[in-house]
């Protein structure tokens, strides 16, 4: 179990004293979320916060335009919202839309505070394969969610503040969940291990180990193990946000022993994509 819910209130007061050290020029900068700017990111965040509360805390019910069926239908639908949000927000000025950050994050972080985190959630962690998720790995990953585009505006104005072992480490070990459903057609003999390492002292170690039911995540291992890469933090999160491409990763990456085995953990995508 991974227990992010006390870090939100942490993380919300770095991202409402960011916004309010931007100047206009970095409001409008271009981040690696796609077209997306500064700007847009940050609306994308109220926008997810304001559905969890409106959904989660007032049971709001919003119903799809559309069929969904698939995750790839899912993807598409979770688009066209996210699209049509930060369309329509263009109209807010900066300064609004850091006061509603503001108060929405102080409402989020008081709402997911009540929650039990070993009952089920409202909504599954996909991306991990999962089609039911426990209140703790939904809570996590909407942690990730707020870290992650947090740190997107910060590397577009070069204002670092979040890499820390605190804060980073948990999205990390919340996205390495998504490791045996990212080999989940990767065969290999049982008791085959692999070695994931976030360096630097803010990272960590992870072992994917197969068994005869499938790969499983792991914390420590006794065996030996077979195939190892090595990634940057910098790197770590942009790769698996699919804010930089695998092939685009790999200088900056080191792998040891058995290639094609290690080479499939650059797929993996802890975000709905």
């Amino acid at each position: 179990m991974i227990l992010t819910a006390p870090l939100f209130p942490i993380l919300d007061q770095k991202l409402i004293e960011l916004l309010r050290s931007l100047t206009a020029d970095e409001w409008n900068k271009k981040t690696i979320a796609g077209t997306w700017t500064v700007k847009d990111v940050a609306s994308h965040l109220l926008d997810t916060a304001i559905r969890t509360l409106s959904m989660g805390r007032d049971r709001h019910v919003l119903l799809p335009d559309r069929e969904i069926n698939s995750y790839q239908s899912l993807v598409g639908y979770l688009n066209h919202l996210n699209a049509e949000w930060v369309a329509a927000t263009q109209r807010l000025s900066p300064t609004l839309l850091t006061e509603l950050l503001d108060i929405t994050g102080k409402q989020y972080s008081d709402y997911i505070a009540t929650l039990n985190m070993d009952i089920d959630a409202p909504i599954p962690v996909a991306w991990a394969g999962e089609t039911v998720s426990k209140n703790w790995f939904h809570i996590a990953r909407d942690y990730t969610e707020r870290w992650h585009h947090q740190q997107q505006i910060r590397d577009a104005v070069n204002k670092p503040g979040i890499m820390t072992a605190q804060l980073f480490y948990p999205v990390m070990n919340t996205f390495m969940h998504g490791l045996p459903y990212t080999y989940r057609n990767i065969t290999a003999e049982n008791n085959t291990m692999i070695k994931i390492t976030i360096c630097t002292a803010i990272g960590g170690d992870w072992f994917l180990k197969r068994q005869s039911a499938g790969w499983e995540l792991g914390k420590s291992t006794p065996d030996a193990i077979a195939s190892a890469l090595v990634i940057p933090p910098d790197i770590a999160w942009k790769l698996f946000t699919k804010g930089l491409k695998p092939e685009a990763a790999l200088p900056y990456i080191t792998i040891t022993g058995d290639r094609a085995l290690t080479l499939p953990a650059l797929n993996l995508v802890a975000v709905m994509a």
